[in-house]
C-alpha cells in the first residue's frame, strides 16, 4: 500500500484544496464529512474515497479510522480541517449552538488525535496538521465561542507536540489569519486580492508534511499580505 492521507472535515475550498495536493503528492486521500454526495465529483476527480463522519462524535470517528483502515490503510496523515462559527454578545449566545462550536473546534480535534495517535504510536511515524485561526491567538469582541474552540485546539496542538514529536510524530497547527478565497460566497471572500487562496494554503501543508524531522515547524501562521496584525 502507498502513502494515506485522510482530511477530516474535507468540502470545498481549502478541504478540495489538500485533497488535490496530496492526491498530486501519490497519497491514497480519504475525505470525512458530514453529508454524504457533497465531494462525488472531487472524488472521482483525484481517486479519492469519502466517508461520512461527525468529528465531535466519538463513535463516529473511531468508525471512520476503521473504514480507513480496511480500505487504504492506517494512515500516514491526518489533517483536522473542520470547524465551527457562531458570535453574538455574549448576553444573547445560544449556548446550545455554543456547545456544538466547541465540541468541533477542541473536542473533536482530540478524538481524532486520539484515534490518528493510536495508528501512528506503534508504527513510530505520521503527521498529524490542524487548521487553526487568528481566534486562537486573540479573542476578538463578540467572538467568544469561536475563540474558545480554536484556543483550545492550540493548546492541543502545542501538548500533542511535546509529546509525539520524541515519537517521530510530527504535529504542527497552521493559522490562518484572514478569510479563505471562495468566490461562491460573495465578499468579503471573493475578494483574490485580500483572501487566502486555498491551493496556496495546501501547498503550506503539502511542505510542513516533507519536513525532515531535524527541521521540524510546530506551528506557522498564513496571512494575505495586505492582513493586519
Amino acid at each position: 500500500m502507498g502513502k494515506v492521507a485522510l482530511i477530516v472535515g474535507a468540502g470545498p475550498g481549502l478541504g478540495a484544496s489538500l485533497a488535490k495536493a496530496f492526491a498530486q503528492d501519490g497519497y491514497d486521500v480519504a475525505l470525512a464529512s458530514r453529508r454524504s454526495g457533497s465531494l462525488s465529483e472531487l472524488c472521482s476527480e483525484i481517486g479519492a474515497k469519502q466517508y461520512i463522519c461527525d468529528a465531535s462524535d466519538a463513535e463516529s470517528v473511531e468508525n471512520l479510522f476503521t473504514q480507513v483502515d480496511d480500505d487504504l490503510g492506517p494512515p500516514d496523515l491526518v489533517i483536522y480541517n473542520a470547524g465551527a462559527y457562531t458570535r453574538g454578545p455574549i448576553a444573547e449566545l445560544d449556548l446550545d449552538v455554543v456547545r456544538a462550536t466547541l465540541s468541533v473546534n477542541g473536542w473533536g480535534a482530540l478524538v481524532v488525535a486520539q484515534a490518528a495517535a493510536r495508528r501512528m504510536i506503534p508504527r513510530g511515524s505520521g503527521t498529524m496538521l490542524f487548521t487553526g485561526a487568528s481566534a486562537g491567538l486573540k479573542g476578538f469582541a463578540q467572538s467568544a465561542p469561536f475563540a474558545m474552540g480554536k484556543f483550545a485546539l492550540r493548546g492541543l496542538c502545542q501538548s500533542l507536540a511535546r509529546e509525539l514529536a520524541p515519537k517521530n510524530i510530527h504535529v504542527a497547527h497552521i493559522v490562518l489569519d484572514g478569510v479563505v478565497f471562495r468566490p461562491e460566497r460573495g465578499e468579503p471572500y471573493a475578494n483574490a486580492d485580500t483572501a487566502l487562496h486555498p491551493d496556496e494554503i495546501a501547498r503550506t501543508y503539502l511542505e510542513l508534511s516533507r519536513q525532515h524531522n531535524s527541521a521540524w515547524t510546530y506551528e506557522i501562521e498564513l496571512r494575505p499580505y495586505v492582513e493586519s496584525f
